[in-house]
């Protein structure tokens, strides 16, 4: 459809199945949010902390942010029944008496992050930070996530417009504009998207 009303080229930001960019008939560009996501960290102690993937598909990303950030990563072993019924079985990784950022490319329900933080109080982790690129927070996930008394803090980005009568103190949301607009200048001058990465 976007090529059919005359898209020459796609700018993206985190597909949940990143495969979807082969279906173009027309050049695709997939951005990360990782290097922002990171950005927020970079500044505190990260001397005892761990980046954990949900679940096994997003932990290519989890090691890719874990290494922006000189940490190490640990994730869920994650079953999914239905929307809205996961078990994670266990974690792969160490994240005992660790600071943990949970990181997932979307949070829908939430259901997979209030399952994860389960099994992280079981491992007696210290604190919990969550972040993803993008916050839907459907069905009130954002308000159970925000209730649960050691998540210390929800960084999403602004691909997905949370109004302010939605958002709570906990949450704070990063803006991928820079990150598009200099995606669109190496397009425009014919230079390398990729180097970005």
């Amino acid at each position: 459809l976007l090529a059919a009303a005359g898209a020459g080229r796609a700018l993206t930001m985190t597909l949940h199945s990143p495969q979807v960019h082969g279906f173009f008939s027309v050049p695709v560009d997939h951005l990360h949010a990782l290097r922002e996501l990171a950005a927020h960290f970079a500044g505190d102690d990260l001397a005892d902390t761990v980046v954990i993937s949900p679940d096994l598909g997003n932990a290519k990303s989890a090691a890719a942010f874990s290494r922006l950030l000189d940490v190490p990563v640990a994730a869920g072993a994650k079953q999914r029944f239905s929307d809205d019924r996961v078990s994670i079985s266990s974690i792969i990784g160490d994240v005992v008496d660790r600071d943990v950022i949970v990181l997932d490319d979307e949070i829908a329900r939430g259901t997979t992050v209030l399952e994860l933080l389960d099994r992280l109080r079981e491992q007696k982790v210290r604190s919990i930070r969550i972040a993803c690129t993008h916050g839907l927070f459907a069905a009130g996930a954002l308000d159970r996530l925000a209730a649960e008394p050691d998540v210390q803090e929800i960084i999403c980005t602004n691909t997905v417009p949370i109004p302010a009568s939605k958002r709570v103190p906990k949450l704070r949301v990063l803006s991928v504009a820079p990150a598009f607009a200099e995606a669109i200048r190496r397009i425009h001058n014919g230079e390398s998207v990729s180097a970005l990465f």
